[in-house]
């Protein structure tokens, strides 16, 4: 049923993944997998507004005021995001926004800065 790799701590098998680590939620160990992790750099990519390639850890800017879906709140152009994370799905950069919070952004709104 989970094809996701036991604990190699506790030998858990509740283990999931976060990024590019997996996490044992019961002894809360971390490791990586990097066979996992090559084919996740190779699967992955993305491209900015200008078609540039995005990477994990980059800083981009929003090239147009975005509405922030339940909420009156606003993301205005220029606004800098630093330290994204690349996921798979139409929203394909997770983020944290000064002010907003976490939000999942999509690439074709932001410009590598």
């Amino acid at each position: 049923m989970n094809a996701l790799p036991r604990c190699p701590k506790c030998n858990s098998e509740y283990t999931y993944k976060d990024g590019i680590l997996f996490v044992c939620p019961e002894c809360a160990h971390e490791w990586s997998n990097e066979v996992e992790e090559k084919l996740t750099d190779i699967t992955l990519s993305i491209k900015d507004a200008n078609g540039n390639t995005l990477q994990e850890g980059d800083t981009v800017i929003v090239i147009k005021d975005l509405k922030v879906k339940g909420s009156s709140l606003v993301v205005k152009v220029g606004t800098k995001v630093k330290n994204i994370r690349l996921v798979e799905g139409d929203h394909n950069i997770d983020c944290k926004i000064d002010g907003i919070g976490a939000m999942k952004l999509k690439s074709e709104f932001v410009k590598k800065a």
